[in-house]
């Protein structure tokens, strides 16, 4: 009996039939000459940006909010839902950029819907309470593969409507959509050339990373140092993972790593090159070090680690994989979130109190 295809399967059959092999080795090449002209070029800065959980009982209300982004020099902000009243308060502060999170819970419902749908949704619960030019990326789903797979089938469906209904307003070289993923849908890492994806989660991720690739939209990943250090302790030196390494490094053929970031966003380089993806930059979406709560969790850590992952970016100091090319990080969070679940050290990211002031000296530029 034939097999019946929902409009899930649907979806992605017809992005997956619309690009010939010949199509994506032309575009793989092309790839390949810009990030070579990159690299040979001047060091490319990118922005700080930083993430903004609100799973917490004590926050600031938002124009508080505000005006610590406005004295702080951020410009770049992650959200992780489309509450309105936050949307809202940012429409009054141009100079700043959104990245925008559609929550898990709800890419069922974009993945099933008409694009007219989609478009109505995108309208209503986004561009009503926020100018188009202030949004940078819409985060569709957050760590769904492995960690919530029950939403996997829905991630790129969701995308695929989302980007149609983002083509439909000519906003679709403005905003790029893409699906933070956690570290985990790596399976080996190790030495970075060597990484390969998780194969439970290929025949979903490889498609997604196509898309990101044909849309010139970047791959996000939520990369956290600090857990690589707690669950690996007798490979991963404290020094290796706050950038403090000096007698201690990894050849990798003619690159030498001498921290856990550069090798990290250096593996999803490689993952991705492997399954003949190339040219796709990494966002990290997520990164940070807890001031308490845990082993090795403390202000002058979190202070360390954060300080080198904003110089690096404003430097543009690139990675051994791809130097001079900026990688653009979403530091984590803007406050503590004393409502999350979990370990101890989950509730205290936060670089900001909720009185505005920092917990540690931190220059964002």
């Amino acid at each position: 009996m034939p097999k019946k295809f929902d409009h899930n399967h649907l979806l992605i059959l017809l992005y997956l039939l619309s690009h010939s092999l010949g199509k994506i080795h032309i575009h793989s090449l092309l790839s390949i000459t810009f990030v070579d002209t990159i690299q040979e070029g001047s060091a490319v800065a990118e922005p700080i940006g930083i993430c903004y959980g609100r799973v917490a009982n004590n926050l600031p209300p938002p124009s508080t909010v505000l005006e610590i982004l406005q004295d702080n020099g951020i410009s770049s902000v992650r959200l992780f839902n489309t509450d309105p009243a936050i949307l809202s308060s940012f429409s009054a502060t141009p100079t700043i950029h959104l990245t925008i999170g559609v929550p898990n819970e709800l890419l069922p419902t974009l993945a099933s819907s008409s694009v007219a749908t989609t478009l109505d949704w995108l309208q209503s619960n986004i561009l009503a309470h926020i100018p188009a030019n202030q949004i940078r990326y819409i985060a569709v789903g957050n760590e769904i593969f492995l960690k919530d797979p029950y939403y996997t089938p829905h991630v790129l469906p969701a995308i695929l409507n989302l980007h149609q209904a983002l083509q439909t307003l000519g906003l679709d070289n403005s905003i790029k959509l893409s699906s933070p993923q956690a570290a985990s849908v790596l399976s080996a890492s190790y030495p970075p050339s060597s990484a390969s994806f998780d194969p439970s989660v290929q025949p979903s991720l490889l498609p997604l990373l196509r898309f990101l690739r044909d849309t010139n939209s970047p791959f996000m990943v939520n990369s956290y140092p600090y857990f690589s250090y707690l669950r690996n302790k007798n490979y991963v030196s404290l020094e290796y993972a706050l950038f403090r390494a000096t007698s201690e490094v990894v050849n990798d053929g003619e690159l030498v790593y001498s921290n856990l970031f550069d090798a990290s966003v250096d593996a999803f380089v490689s993952a991705m090159e492997r399954e003949g993806v190339v040219g796709v930059p990494v966002v990290v979406s997520e990164t940070g070090w807890p001031t308490g709560g845990g082993e090795a969790a403390s202000v002058e850590n979190s202070r360390a680690y954060n300080a080198e992952v904003v110089r690096r970016a404003v430097e543009g100091v690139g990675t051994p994989r791809r130097p001079g090319v900026g990688v653009e990080v979403f530091l984590f969070d803007l406050f503590d979130e004393n409502e999350k679940y979990g370990e101890e050290f989950e509730r205290h990211f936060g670089i900001f109190g909720p009185d505005g002031l920092k917990a540690y000296d931190l220059n964002f530029n």
